[in-house]
């Protein structure tokens, strides 16, 4: 199936000079300009054309004053995407709003553990978990993916308060099953532990694969579901997402510190604007977008097997990061990194940034061009420090 002619996401777009930290920040994490970058998880693409169209609208109003969250085109838009496109209805009531998802699970964290408590996470773990919670003083406990009896054993320890759950996960691409879910849901409750379920990545599931809210399996348990229309929809500048939280009591809590202890008492009214925009009308461009990341990750596949059959790699069950395991071909992770930056010029995360030497997280939200260069040079780099 090709992409609606509407949208064009082969044209490539000069970020440079723009503040972009995936192309004008490159230096800060390795160290020399000008790189070709596969980095952060932002994507090369313009926002959704109905999105644009809402902003622009909303800055011809031309007032731009203090505003609410709390207003039902907001709380209807959220609704009416959940049951769109996850068959789940939710009560708005429940909903919460935060500055990033970020900034709602260090609030959570604060709010259900203390100092020195057990959080638990999957491994490999997205970075900006880690940062939250060492940097809060907090114990990072991590499971690998798909180790059940390692999650429970963990769960199980007295002083292990919340699991903190990616759902699909970064930065594998994994999508957890509703059975999966399920269980993780009686295991948490069980042993008295909050999860809070972070979904930004769930509009991107592909094909063959289901998403399931948080909300749809969380019961009676302490739970946070925490997300935001930013990743899928690429405005995260704009700031702003939502979360749904289980018991009224903590709602409330949350509420309260959000809007004394941290001031939030107006978001940004671009925010909320993308959001509604996005969640009813953005539907058939993110399917657009969807299909297309499907196309470049299928050329990673293509370019990587094609070069290293013993990878057989498979693209990610979600999202436009390509995970790969790189240790069946036995290079040495720093001689790689030092050929992909100082000679092919480009920027790929290391593994190790995730707690696991021996990969690579390639960003493919881009387009098809920059995939193909990309993946010619890592081809490349490989071959010369193997």
């Amino acid at each position: 199936m090709s992409t609606p002619a509407r949208y064009d996401f082969d044209t490539v777009i000069d970020r440079r000079g723009t503040w972009c930290v995936q192309w004008d920040g490159v230096a800060d994490r390795f160290g020399v300009d000008g790189l070709l970058p596969f980095t952060i998880s932002d994507m090369d693409f313009e926002t959704a054309p109905e999105v644009l169209t809402a902003l622009r609208a909303r800055l011809d109003h031309g007032v731009l004053g203090y505003t609410t969250w709390q207003q039902d085109d907001f709380r209807s838009a959220i609704a009416h995407w959940f049951a769109t496109r996850y068959g789940t209805e939710i009560d708005t009531g429940r909903l919460v709003y935060g500055p990033s998802v970020l900034s709602q699970l260090s609030q959570l964290l604060q709010m259900w553990t203390a100092e020195g408590d057990g959080v638990v996470v999957h491994t490999p773990t997205y970075d900006g978990f880690r940062k939250a919670i060492t940097g809060l003083g907090r114990e990072l406990r991590g499971v690998p993916v798909g180790d059940a009896a390692a999650l429970e054993r963990e769960l199980s320890r007295a002083d292990a308060k919340v699991l903190v759950l990616c759902s699909p996960h970064n930065p594998t691409g994994r999508v957890w099953t509703e059975a999966e879910l399920r269980e993780t849901a009686a295991l948490a409750r069980r042993h008295g532990v909050a999860v809070i379920s972070d979904e930004i990545h769930a509009d991107f599931v592909h094909d063959g694969h289901r998403h399931v809210p948080w909300t749809r399996v969380g019961g009676d348990g302490r739970w946070a579901l925490i997300s935001s229309g930013s990743k899928s929809f690429n405005f995260p500048a704009l700031t702003g997402s939502y979360g749904i939280i289980g018991d009224p009591a903590d709602r409330a809590e949350f509420l309260r510190r959000m809007e004394t202890a941290e001031g939030l008492a107006s978001p940004a009214v671009l925010s909320l604007t993308a959001h509604i925009a996005a969640y009813r009308e953005g539907g058939p461009w993110l399917d657009a977008v969807r299909e297309y990341v499907a196309g470049n990750l299928a050329l990673v596949a293509e370019r990587l097997n094609g070069a290293f059959p013993e990878l057989a790699w498979e693209p990610p069950q979600a999202g436009y990061l390509a995970w790969i395991d790189v240790r069946p071909l036995g290079v040495d992770d720093e001689a790689l990194q030092r050929v992909l930056i100082e000679r092919e010029k480009v920027a790929v995360m290391p593994g190790a940034v995730y707690g696991a030497p021996g990969f690579l997280r390639l960003n493919a939200g881009c387009p098809r061009s920059k995939v193909e260069a990309g993946m010619a040079a890592l081809v490349r780099g490989v071959r010369a420090v193997r």
